[in-house]
This record gives structure tokens, C-alpha cells and sequence, in this order.
């Protein structure tokens, strides 16, 4: 049974809970304890048949295996769970989104001790994201001259100054274009080119709050630690399970109508055959960038017109580029039409004139789409080389994403079931689909009553 002890000090009654749990392998006896506080006004009798209760509650947990009195906090445990996660298997590019959520963890609820932090907590954290100014100490920078300009006459390539500055392709052409970039990486691209960096950018405070859909990302990532202490019996309950995540309204998947498909197929013939095909690819298969960019000669069947698709090129900056499983994880062997099959035996005559070209200097990768030295293409490459290609021919704006809802949604609106929609995109499970596509599903199957009213109901008016 419990034992209550009153305490009573300047701050006023407190109530120390002990309870023991046998003795350990010295045979010294185990002893588990907890403080108690009234809350409020409280008579003699409501405070002893409260603390009693609590005794009560705490004993219960002990014996149910909780280690209650456990003194880790959130930001060491949290950390525990990331090399957990890592010794595991799971995915770096994972991981490196957890340390980056738990960077302004930290500071919001790193201090609290796991067995005291509760939804009360969580949803104040929330909130907080949601406020404007939240974004402390995150600044803006915007280039105050053109600096690709610049980048040209000192004779530096933006690839090239990416790789120095450690940022990506994407981040250099977005700081061309005169858009706001975050300050560290305006520091890193100047500290590159040896300059100060309130002499290539201006700074502005970024006082935006965070979108539902990032607050959301925090509340995943702390769920995620709290059910592991609480798989590890640390606490008695997740209080992310309890907390009130903000709600991430349903977004319609945007897509393009197949008069702008063939209008973008039109333009792609007049560009360098890789981006042509690496474009058709998108449109054909309606798989994820990191697929496209690391697919293989070696996955490709000439003879039976499949590509295999089992490998993902992705880039963080501690890792540069490197090669992964897929997103789920799973192997997809799609088959591909005469016409795509066409358009790769042209490119891979291209390709192999190039690697001649390059003799001792081809570094074989592989890998379909490559640089000109054959390494493996930045996977932002493709959305830099899309933004010049639709101002070149005049076309709305493009994005990368869009290709796999316009596949998705076109085979949907044409009958082709979702299991094998599912199966075609790598989704790991048909619900997926089925969340993503409902517009697509929904006009399929109001298109099937129209046809089934002009079979059966129509028929006799005509």
C-alpha cells in the first residue's frame, strides 16, 4: 500500500507518495515516489480523499509497470527515439524531418519531463505555432542584385556554387529569381562566394504563421515519441493522443486537362532529348520525382516493354545525393507503350554517344538520367529545367507533382480500377488513392449513371 506523507513549507501543503516494489538485485528495497499538490481551495476531508486517490492512481501504475518517477525529458528521449528509428531502418530523409520538428521542440516542451508533459501542453504548443511572429529568429533573404548575373561573370555554375555552399540547385535558382530564401542559407551561399551576406541579400522578418498542415507535422512527430514511451511503459498514456491537432482542410489534387497535356508533349519534342523523355516518363508512369531520377538502364526490359521501379535518388545536405528503396518501399513493374519505348531506344543512343564523348572521364552510374559526366542528376534538377520550359512555350505553371495527379485522375475518369491505380502511383495501401482521387472517383461514377440512365431509361425517348 501507499504511503502519504504531508509536507508542509512556505509555498504551502504538499503530500509526498511512496510506494515500495520488492527489492532489486542487491536486495535493497524499491522505492518509487510522487509529489502532490492540492489544486485550489481544498477543505481537510476533499484534500486527504484526493491525495488518496492520487496514492491510489499511482500505485495502480507502478504495478502495471510504469515508471512514473521516470526523469527523462522530452528533448533526450526524443532523441533516443530518432536513433531508434535509425537503427531500425527507417528512412533518412525521415529522420532528418523528426531533428528538424524537435529543433523548435526544444524550446517549447524539450524541459518537460515525459511523465509531466500533458494535452493541456500540446495544445498550447499548437496555438503558439499558429501565431504570427512565431517564426523567431527566421528571417527572409532576397538577392538585392541578379545573381545569376553575378554567378556569370565570376564564372561559377549554379550546380557548382551548390554543391560549395551546401544548399540544392533549387534553393540557388529560387535566390536568381529575386525570391525570399531563409537567411541561413543566404549566409551559406555568400559565405561560398566570399562575400558578406548584407551585401548580396536583404533581410526581412518572417512573422507568417505556420499552416495547419506543418502544425500537424509536429503533433505527428510528438505522437510518434509519446506512443514509444508509452509502448516502453515510461507513462501511463500518450497525451498526444488526447491533444487537439489543428485540422488540415482536403486540398483538390491539381491537374492538367488533356489539351494542356498535348500541348506540353507538342513543346517537350523541341527540347534536348533527356528532358523529353524524362518529362514523357512523368506523364506515362505518374511516378514521384525521386522515382523518375533513379531509375536504371539495368530496370528497363526493351524486349517485354517493362520498367521496373525499385530505387529512389533523393539529396539532404549532410548526405548530398544518394540512392534509397522507394517511398513505400515497394517494387512496381509497369508496362510501358510502343511509343515510350521509342522514345527510350532514341535516348539511349544519345546516351551512349555521350559517354563515348566522355571516354575516361564517365563516371558509370547507371542511372538513365545524368549529368554529362554520367553522375546522377540533382533530383531538383528536373523542376528548374520545367519552370524555363513553360516561359519558353508559353505554357501554364508546371509542377513536378502535377504529372502523377494528371495520370492518376485520367485513368480513374476511364475506367481503370483503383487497386491498379494504387498499385501503378506506389501507393502502400488503396485508401491513399482513394483520399487523394475522390474528385476523380466521384465524377467516374457519376459518368457511369449517365451511362447507365442512356442504356436503360433513355432508350425509349429516342
Amino acid at each position: 500500500m501507499a504511503n502519504i506523507k504531508r509536507i508542509e513549507g512556505k509555498t504551502g501543503v504538499s503530500f509526498q507518495i511512496t510506494v515500495t516494489q520488492g527489492r532489486d538485485i542487491s536486495g535493497k528495497q524499491v522505492r518509487h515516489y510522487r509529489t502532490w499538490k492540492p489544486e485550489g481551495k481544498m477543505t481537510e476531508r476533499q484534500m486527504q480523499k484526493a491525495v488518496e486517490r492520487a496514492a491510489a492512481d499511482f500505485e495502480r501504475e507502478i504495478e502495471q509497470g510504469y515508471q512514473t518517477d521516470n526523469r527523462q525529458t522530452f528533448s533526450s528521449y526524443a532523441r533516443y527515439v530518432i536513433a531508434l528509428k535509425r537503427s531500425a531502418g527507417i528512412k533518412e530523409r525521415t529522420l532528418s524531418h523528426y531533428e528538424y520538428l524537435l529543433s523548435r521542440c526544444d524550446q517549447a516542451i524539450g524541459h518537460l519531463r515525459l511523465c509531466d508533459i500533458r494535452p493541456q501542453h500540446l495544445n498550447l504548443f499548437y496555438q503558439n505555432l499558429q501565431e504570427e511572429g512565431v517564426r523567431s529568429g527566421k528571417s527572409r533573404a532576397t538577392a538585392k542584385l541578379d545573381l545569376g548575373a553575378y554567378l556569370k561573370k565570376a564564372g561559377v555554375t549554379r550546380d557548382a556554387l551548390a554543391s560549395r555552399a551546401g544548399v540544392s540547385p533549387t534553393t540557388i535558382t529560387t535566390a536568381c529569381r529575386k525570391e525570399p530564401i531563409m537567411e541561413a542559407k543566404a549566409d551559406q551561399i555568400s559565405a561560398a562566394l566570399g562575400r558578406k551576406t548584407k551585401d548580396l541579400f536583404s533581410i526581412e522578418q518572417d512573422k507568417t504563421p505556420l499552416s495547419a498542415k506543418t502544425v500537424a507535422e509536429y503533433h505527428r512527430f510528438i505522437h510518434t515519441v509519446m506512443q514509444q514511451a508509452e509502448d516502453e511503459l515510461l507513462i501511463p498514456y500518450n497525451p498526444a493522443a488526447k491533444a487537439s491537432a489543428p485540422k488540415v482542410g482536403k486540398t483538390k489534387p491539381d491537374f492538367y486537362e488533356p489539351d494542356t497535356v498535348a500541348a506540353i508533349l507538342d513543346a517537350a519534342e523541341q527540347e534536348p532529348i533527356k528532358w523529353e523523355t524524362m518529362l514523357h516518363l512523368f506523364l506515362i508512369t505518374g511516378r514521384r520525382r525521386e522515382d523518375i531520377c533513379g531509375l536504371k538502364w539495368e530496370k528497363i526490359d526493351f524486349e517485354n516493354h517493362i520498367v521496373c521501379i525499385d530505387t529512389s535518388l533523393l539529396y539532404l545536405p549532410k548526405l548530398g545525393i544518394y540512392e534509397s528503396t522507394t517511398k513505400t518501399e515497394n517494387t512496381t513493374f509497369l508496362p510501358l507503350p510502343e511509343e515510350t519505348m521509342q522514345l527510350l531506344r532514341e535516348y539511349r543512343a544519345w546516351y551512349n554517344e555521350l559517354r563515348l564523348k566522355n571516354g575516361d572521364r564517365w563516371q558509370d552510374s547507371g542511372f538513365l538520367f545524368v549529368k554529362n559526366n554520367g553522375a546522377p542528376i540533382h533530383p531538383d534538377s528536373f523542376a528548374g529545367w520545367l519552370r524555363k520550359f513553360t516561359k519558353r512555350h508559353n505554357l501554364p505553371h508546371l509542377h513536378p507533382h502535377g504529372f502523377r495527379h494528371t495520370n492518376a485522375s485520367m485513368l480513374i475518369g476511364n475506367g481503370v480500377d483503383v487497386v491498379t491505380v494504387a498499385n501503378r502511383l506506389g501507393h502502400a495501401d488503396v485508401s491513399t488513392t482513394l483520399d487523394i482521387y475522390s474528385h476523380a472517383i466521384n465524377e467516374a461514377k457519376a459518368k457511369a449513371s449517365e451511362t447507365l440512365a442512356d442504356v436503360m431509361l433513355r432508350r425509349k425517348k429516342a
